[in-house]
């Protein structure tokens, strides 16, 4: 199995794994400050949007982030509304020539948007974070939302 595969493997896992019975806007809140709690303790500056139904639940931008990451939020966003799956997964498939690039996908093609599935409804919004390695975007989202929901192994990148 190559690299590649592997990491398809693991974001399977991960999204089988990682999903909520709900998702209110105090989940939001709680997985938002805990990104940027992260954040702070590593000195590392990201920016942090997480949407559920179209509706915006938590941003922040940290300083250290510019418009940019706004952009790279977006399209990591496009591509896990889009195919209902994380952003790494189709980014990779894309960036690999698995699946083809469309022109609405635009250059923002990364991992960190994390998909919010509700168990036995699907895909209902995005997780997402900028300003990191794309790995470590994902992988940051991952842990966060594994600790959350209690779950105590998921497999990481």
């Amino acid at each position: 199995m190559d690299e590649n595969q592997k990491l398809y493997q693991t974001i399977e896992i991960q999204e089988s794994m990682l999903q909520f019975q709900e998702f209110t806007a105090e989940t939001a809140l709680t997985i938002g400050l805990a990104l940027l709690d992260r954040a702070k303790k590593e000195e590392k500056s990201i920016a942090i949007t997480i949407i559920r139904s179209g509706m915006n639940l938590f941003h922040y931008a940290m300083d250290g982030t510019s418009p940019d990451n706004d952009g790279w939020i977006a399209g990591k966003n496009y591509l896990v509304n889009r195919f209902h799956r994380s952003s790494l997964y189709m980014a990779k498939k894309i960036r690999s020539g698995s699946y083809p690039k469309d022109d609405n996908i635009g250059p923002y093609v990364a991992g960190g948007a994390f998909p919010i599935i509700i168990k036995n409804v699907g895909v209902i919004g995005t997780i997402t974070i900028s300003g990191l390695d794309e790995k470590d975007d994902h992988g940051w989202v991952v842990e966060i939302v594994r600790n959350m929901l209690g779950i105590p192994e998921c497999p990481m990148l």
